[in-house]
């Protein structure tokens, strides 16, 4: 399953570089992340692995992010894996005429099992719809310092 998202950050590129490079920064846009730590490499460079641990309602969820691409402020992208689903984040930012910035990203999911790949078949608009609701959080946090943390 492959789609697009995107959204206009009312804030130059550079600064929304900043925001998203640190991850103590994270928490406050990504909904439900409870840990990150290292596993290997070097933060923020091509092949570091991390792990990200989410807890959502009273289900977990690990992840292992690797970071295959970071050419900064014009692309990061990622390999994020779970079990049974293999998601590719291409993520692009783009500085618009209004000294704006425009975050285009590409997602593709890659399910194993039966199970998994029923639910990318069922579900699409659900992986959708939360890939634009991390979109709009990290837009609400980089423009109004709003956090998800201060959500009940």
């Amino acid at each position: 399953m492959k789609y697009t998202t995107e959204i206009i950050i009312d804030l130059p590129r550079e600064e929304v570089i900043q925001k998203l490079d640190n991850p103590d920064n994270m928490r406050h846009w990504q909904r439900g992340l409870v840990n990150y730590k290292l596993l290997d490499g070097t933060p923020g460079k091509e092949g570091a692995k991390m792990e990200l641990e989410y807890k959502m309602g009273k289900r977990q969820m690990v992840l292992t992010e690797t970071i295959t691409k970071n050419n900064f402020p014009s692309e990061f992208h990622a390999n994020y894996d779970t079990k049974g689903v293999h998601n590719i984040q291409q993520n692009f930012f783009h500085e618009t005429p209004e000294g704006k910035t425009r975050w285009v990203s590409e997602s593709e999911f890659q399910f194993a099992g039966f199970g998994m790949k029923l639910m990318g078949f069922l579900m699409p608009g659900a992986f959708k719809k939360q890939s634009l609701k991390y979109l709009t959080d990290f837009k609400n946090f980089a423009e109004k310092g709003t956090s998800v943390t201060e959500e009940s």
